[in-house]
């Protein structure tokens, strides 16, 4: 028989248990716990990530979605470094392989987010200096914004492109880099620049620049936003929720109203 003070003691650890287990729900978090999940995506999402963290937060109280936002490759070193995220969408396959590649995101949740197109933009008020990537290489246009290639995949795109029409060093030496696609955006809209390239979406967003060409067909790869649940976040159930959230109806809607292009229908998930 144990001693009073220790049989106490086993009943309070008991009671505690026992609520403990009355309070536990489905996922890694109990029910009624607040769920902080991140999902780390790139600049050029920045109008449907929010919008669609903000959805899943209102068909999931007590759940919040924090909005990480950048260059892929800046956000795929910041996973490496072991910041705290759950999901991850890049805007290229490489900063997605990377990760894969150390076991830092889980392969069978991989899957393609979205698609989009590379566009050559100029201010609004341009009265056609640049109508089209030959004109970048020209004496007329001082000026060209791209994203830095080492880790904003719209640059490293942009480079393609400029490759294969031959402009690539006439191109580099006027060319001012930015962090990320937006910031490439912000540089055409106030005219700092003669001209940029990003993404079809990101010129849809503002009235302040004009779109003067799409990339010719094969002159750079396909762009793809693969998405991917992180290996090692701290509410694996939750993260893949999330994940399935972002590849489902609501959110290909979403896509398709801010201008992306849908993935096929053969498209994995998780």
């Amino acid at each position: 028989m144990f001693p009073r003070r220790t049989r106490t003691r086993l009943a309070g650890a008991l009671a505690l248990l026992l609520a403990a287990g009355g309070c536990g729900g489905a996922g890694a978090a109990g029910e009624g716990e607040p769920v902080r999940l991140t999902l780390s995506a790139a600049a050029s999402l920045r109008e449907v990530a929010t919008e669609l963290a903000g959805h899943y937060q209102d068909l999931h109280p007590g759940t919040t979605v924090r909005v990480n936002l950048g260059a892929s490759g800046a956000l795929a070193r910041q996973v490496e470094q072991g910041a705290r995220v759950d999901v991850f969408v890049s805007a290229a396959e490489a900063p997605m392989d990377a990760l894969a590649g150390r076991g830092l995101v889980d392969p069978s949740t991989r899957a393609v987010f979205a698609e989009n197109e590379l566009v050559l933009v100029v201010p609004a008020a341009d009265t056609g200096r640049v109508r089209g990537f030959a004109d970048l290489a020209t004496p007329r246009v001082e000026r060209v914004a791209l994203g830095a290639p080492a880790s904003v995949p719209a640059g490293e795109y942009a480079v393609e492109t400029l490759t294969a029409l031959g402009i690539a060093e006439a191109v580099e030496r006027k060319t001012v880099y930015a962090q990320n696609v937006r910031q490439v955006l912000a540089y055409v809209e106030s005219g700092n620049v003669d001209a940029g390239v990003v993404y079809a979406t990101d010129a849809v967003t503002t009235d302040r620049v004009r779109v003067v060409a799409a990339a010719p067909p094969g002159t750079h790869r396909p762009v793809v936003y693969p998405l991917a649940v992180v290996s090692d976040g701290a509410h694996p159930e939750e993260a893949r929720r999330l994940a399935e959230f972002l590849l489902g109806p609501e959110a290909r809607e979403s896509l398709r109203r801010h201008g992306f292009r849908l993935p096929g229908p053969d498209a994995p998930a998780p």
